[in-house]
């Protein structure tokens, strides 16, 4: 077996119980009164709807304006790019076409104290802001909910705006058929883009000017694309290609052409919605996982002893990463709505954590109890459960992906489900994902780093305190 120094078992205990002390209770000081957060933790979670309740508004067009189903298409989805922003992913979103209606139910912020209807609205339904820039330079980058990187705030040259929505007619997507391979035509999706005449005259002094540099989209501080400008474009219409497909090409051609719409929103009606479950019972689960917790341990360290020990160790730091990514903890990552189902994704994680840990336990009890030495039985223990332990995972893996594109933001199976479940049903999928992935990590990986390296210590290397018993049977 593979040697690994002694000391590195206290160096990762330490880390992974000092990252999971931070993950949970976040890192903040006080700028006189102002209280400033440095890293996100439980405190900073959005919870969803069905545990605080939240907001309802109806939309529509301002000044009587009959919108056309295309461009409420539009105005809904700026509306969803500015919840995905910021992270809101519990949420019900719907285009009423008859009535040219927006309806939304979004979940309340994590700091909202006075819940105030009118002042919650204002986090989505300002108007939108859609400017072309040079370069595609940016500051901050999250990830979106459906999985692809979101970037925002855009740094350089700032001050420069080389052209803003109210230039462009219209924005499609389309099938370029691209015939530059030869006779044979490759059917691509791009997204096509028509503007007035004063933009037309605008666009292709910029196109001259930038020829062969990129001129990136923005909506509000959110960047939609970065094409490069390829040739001069003199005629008012112009082609962003790559490698879309139809669903992206029509994505990006809605939010586009919401930059443009000829009318803004304005609120209808607005309201509150109660929570379904509350935050006394979100309090009684807390506690609740708490005890659960504290009776899994008891029971690893007394069934397995020393391995029972670094199991809870590495449980403690799979629901560190599990939270960590839910809160918004690592800045690549943007914090995430956690609902109900949310949380029964959390607890299955852990319970998939908790069996993996005793895969490998009993694996090795049976190499001693065959006779191996300690030593053995460690390396043939751990190689063995391996195989085991990755099937049951990655059957969950595919599972939660399944859930996610099933029910994230495309929702593609709403004909059949309905929207509603977009919000809920993603968020189970989420948390499962990541907890499988942070079993990996701990479970997997560095569980079996601490086991190996305090199987050093000659003053643990007895059997019994592996799970054996001391006559070596």
């Amino acid at each position: 077996m593979k040697r690994i120094p002694k000391p590195v078992f206290f160096i990762v205990a330490i880390l992974i119980l000092a990252f999971s002390f931070t993950a949970v209770f976040g890192v903040s000081y006080y700028v006189g009164d102002i209280k400033e957060t440095a890293v996100k933790g439980i405190s900073d979670i959005r919870w969803g709807t069905d545990i605080r309740g939240g907001v309802e508004a109806t939309f529509q067009p301002a000044d009587g304006y009959n919108a056309k189903d295309s461009e409420l298409d539009a105005a809904k989805s700026i509306i969803e790019t500015r919840m995905v922003s910021s992270g809101i992913t519990d949420y019900e979103l719907y285009a009423d076409y008859n009535t040219d209606r927006i309806i939304v139910r979004y979940p309340w912020k994590n700091d909202e104290k006075e819940y105030n209807v009118e002042k919650a609205i204002e986090e989505i339904s300002s108007t939108a802001k859609l400017t072309f820039r040079p370069g595609n330079s940016y500051e901050n980058t999250a990830m979106g909910s459906d999985g692809n990187p979101v970037y925002s705030t855009p740094t350089g040259d700032t001050e420069t705006v080389l052209l803003d929505g109210s230039y462009v007619k219209s924005a499609k997507a389309g099938v370029n058929q691209d015939t530059s391979n030869g006779s044979s035509a490759a059917s691509n999706y791009a997204v096509y883009l028509e503007f007035n005449s004063e933009g037309a005259k605008k666009f292709a002094d910029i196109t001259e000017k930038y020829n062969g540099q990129v001129v990136s989209i923005w909506m509000d501080d959110i960047m939609l694309s970065a094409p490069t400008i390829q040739s001069v474009i003199t005629g008012g219409n112009a082609q962003i290609t790559g490698d879309f497909t139809a669903a992206e090409a029509t994505d990006l051609a809605n939010k586009i052409q919401a930059g443009a719409l000829p009318f803004k929103l304005e609120t209808d009606s607005f309201g509150s919605v109660s929570a379904s479950l509350g935050e006394n019972s979100l309090m009684a689960m807390a506690y609740a996982g708490i005890i659960a917790f504290i009776l899994i341990s008891l029971f690893m360290i007394i069934m397995y002893r020393l391995p029972g020990c670094v199991a809870v160790i590495a449980l403690i730091g799979q629901m560190g990463i599990t939270i960590a990514a839910i809160s918004g903890y690592f800045p690549a990552f943007s914090s995430f709505t956690m609902t109900l189902p949310g949380i029964a994704g959390l607890i299955l994680s852990i319970g998939m954590g908790v069996d993996a840990n005793v895969i490998t336990s009993e694996r090795i009890i049976e190499e001693m109890r065959s006779g191996r030495t300690l030593d053995g039985a460690l390396d043939r223990g751990t190689k063995s459960s391996l195989s085991a332990i990755i099937d049951g995972n990655m059957t969950i893996i595919i599972v939660a992906i399944i859930l996610l594109l099933v029910f994230g933001p495309t929702n593609i199976l709403s004909w059949i489900f309905g929207q509603s479940t977009t919000g809920t049903i993603y968020s189970f999928g989420y948390t499962l994902l990541v907890g499988v992935i942070a079993n990996f990590i701990m479970g997997v990986g560095l569980s079996r780093v601490m086991l190996r390296s305090v199987a050093g210590y000659r003053v643990v290397r007895h059997k019994w305190l592996f799970g054996g018993v001391k006559d070596g049977k």
